[in-house]
């Protein structure tokens, strides 16, 4: 089935003045050397401003934000936009943004997609964006291997056809596949147990990873990738498919720190934390995913993380990764956020997942689960609907007594709520690991593309204040998202600051947020996630952290520095201006919303284990506390945040559910 032609939801008008726009952020710079015609080269001309108009007729931008994109594009044409030169445009655009907190917030998001797109969307012909030779992105490095040679292992369950019910039984349905939900499933199926896996995503492996940020956003994460708080101060990037976020992440193996482990156990009353047993757990879930330090080759970014730790005296170690030093290869190993290619990545898809396929778990992909059903106070099983990338739509009823819930923090609690479950405490206490980055420039190309995105990081600061701190790691290389980062005051000098990429390492930081958001769902049953990113001891770290980063940078050798405010803050080592001047204006200046590119890949905390059913979901092994039957069995059930990259105590806080629904 074709998929259907987008809507038309702009005037002549407005597609115009939209065009003008992107121009006007990607415009055509007079240059005499060239040689790849980036600097000539502007948005329309790659299609950017047809694929936003595309989007916005979709059906997947909601109408309120279709209808702020028509009134924004109409206020500019009133401005004499269309018929501006550049500079008048670039200034027009810069007075709305500082005058009109609603023009800030839809410019910004038309400024970020326009760059994801300029930057990602690939050629049909060749397979490469145009712009990755000048900013020195090889692109896709290898060709998928065939079907035949990397056959999908798990065997998955479709509907008939169009319209045809899927009605299955079982002992448990698990909804979600990634670090919780596929350790769960894999542990119950192993016991014995009749478990159907529902993930709202598709299933993809090795012969589908062609390494294109594009396709990967729009296949393997939640939302196209493009979501973002209701407050729209940071953007929320999650994996949705067979494998969830262990299939996209960056296979970072941390273990909880002894301090939460112990805040856990003394203060929300999870038994066993604090000692030997939680350490089984983490063991087991370690050996089965093949955590190792073999596989951490340091790319630029992640030595000049290492050589700027040295020359401050400040902590530097390198991470312990999930993956198969068998297959392991350095030079594909920079992708992995776009899909693994040469399987050396050990997510759950590999392993758990694989474990319950091999003990008879039945899965079915393509599923959004909308409400568990319960009868007298009980779980009896959840319903569905299935939409696969044909366009053929089922209803899905799986009746089970026990329903694990694992479908991500950002999910789990909108579907407690539309199933009218969970407590008052369902959807709150959302902790996000607010993060950002902070781009050095070098006298030398970094190679961030190469190697694992994330085999050093930094432990000096995690513990600034009460257990709350912040980690210094590295980045995965993705033009568009790199982009749509870079500030952006002028077309000239956004091309400029992009044309640096080869020779720019990017240095992250993620705190250990104190404050919190919640999740509640609009009238349509969708999560809505509220974020006030306004807890004093978050925003003092998270400042402390900018500031590391810029030292870290100069004493690594960096000659410029660039943080990612919007109003761009830049040091030159031949400027004559300290680090700690620089670092004395980046501290002062905003992180309000659209003021500062700030991420979330960690997302924690909203449906939370305890002892207290006014403060927690679930009780302190995963079963809710008002209905019997219903566990959570993700990183929502995380009392707090974790402060480290939260794979590896995902696993283990399944791994230790799985055993206690075993035991039920």
């Amino acid at each position: 089935m074709s998929t259907p032609p987008a809507a038309v939801v702009l005037s002549e008008l407005q597609q115009a003045t939209l065009q003008r726009l992107v121009d006007t952020f990607a415009p055509e710079v007079a240059r005499e050397d060239d040689p790849t015609g980036f600097w000539a080269r502007r948005g329309s001309d790659l299609g950017v401003d047809a694929a936003i108009a595309q989007q916005l007729g979709s059906g997947a931008v909601p109408e309120d934000q279709v209808e702020g994109v028509r009134q924004l594009l109409d206020a500019l044409a009133a401005q004499g936009f269309d018929n501006a030169p550049q500079e008048v445009r670039e200034a027009i655009l810069h007075g709305f943004m500082d005058a009109d907190p609603a023009a800030l917030g839809g410019l910004s998001g038309l400024r970020a997609l326009t760059f994801l797109l300029f930057y990602a969307i690939p050629d049909p012909a060749t397979g490469k964006n145009p712009n990755w030779e000048a900013i020195g992105y090889p692109g896709p490095r290898a060709v998928p291997p065939s079907p035949e040679d990397a056959p999908k292992t798990i065997p998955v369950t479709r509907p008939s056809g169009a319209g045809a019910d899927l009605e299955l039984v079982a002992d448990v349905v698990v909804v979600g596949s990634g670090s919780g939900g596929g350790v769960i499933a894999g542990k119950l199926a192993g016991a014995g147990k009749d478990v159907v896996v529902l993930e709202a995503g598709g299933y993809y492996n090795e012969s589908d990873f062609n390494q294109l940020e594009l396709w990967a956003y729009q296949n393997l994460y939640r939302a196209g990738g493009l979501a973002q708080t209701a407050e729209g101060q940071i953007a929320l990037m999650t994996g949705a498919n067979l494998g969830g976020g262990s299939t996209v992440n960056w296979t970072n193996c941390l273990r909880t720190y002894d301090w939460v482990r112990e805040e856990w156990e003394n203060v929300h009353e999870l038994e066993g934390l604090a000692g030997a047993e939680y350490d089984r757990h983490l063991d087991e879930v370690s050996a089965r995913i093949g955590v190792t330090d073999a596989c951490s080759d340091a790319n630029g970014p992640n030595q000049r993380l290492l050589d700027g730790a040295a020359k401050l005296g400040i902590d530097g170690r390198v991470i312990t990764r999930n993956a198969d030093p068998d297959r392991y290869d350095a030079d594909l190993a920079g992708l992995m956020g776009f899909g693994d290619v040469s399987g050396a990545k050990l997510g759950t898809l590999k392993t758990y997942l694989q474990d319950a396929a091999d003990a008879g778990a039945r899965f079915v992909v393509n599923c959004r689960v909308e409400r568990v059903l319960v009868e007298n106070d009980r779980a009896t099983g959840v319903e569905g609907t299935y939409v696969d990338a044909e366009g053929v739509t089922a209803r899905v009823t799986v009746r089970a007594p026990t329903v694990v819930v694992a479908a991500g923090a950002l999910d789990t609690p909108a579907l407690l709520l539309r199933s009218g479950i969970g407590g008052p405490a369902a959807g709150d206490y959302l902790r996000l690991h607010p993060a950002t980055a902070v781009n050095g420039i070098y006298d030398e190309g970094q190679k961030a593309w190469w190697g694992a995105p994330q085999s050093a990081l930094s432990m000096e600061y995690n513990n600034l204040q009460d257990g709350y701190g912040y980690l210094v790691e590295t980045s995965h290389a993705s033009p568009g998202v790199s982009g749509s980062s870079v500030p952006w005051e002028t077309g000239e000098q956004h091309k400029a600051d992009m044309a640096r990429s080869s020779i720019s390492s990017a240095l992250v930081f993620l705190i250990r947020d104190r404050g919190h958001g919640r999740v509640t769902v609009d009238d349509a049953g969708n999560p809505v996630h509220l974020y006030p990113f306004s807890d004093g001891v978050d925003l003092a770290n998270f400042r402390h952290g900018l500031r590391t980063m810029a030292l870290m940078h100069e004493a690594a050798g960096a000659q410029e520095i660039v943080t990612l405010h919007r109003k761009r803050l830049h040091w030159s080592r031949s400027s004559g201006e300290s680090i700690d001047d620089f670092a004395a204006r980046v501290i002062a200046a905003p992180l309000t919303p659209f003021e500062h590119a700030t991420f979330s890949l960690h997302h924690m905390g909203s449906a939370r284990m305890g002892k207290d059913p006014k403060t927690s979901v679930a009780g302190p092994f995963g079963e809710l506390h008002d209905v019997g039957g219903v566990w959570i069995g993700d990183a929502s059930a995380f009392p707090t945040a974790s402060g480290t990259n939260p794979m590896l105590t995902t696993m283990a806080l399944a791994h230790r559910t799985a055993e206690a629904i075993a035991a039920s």
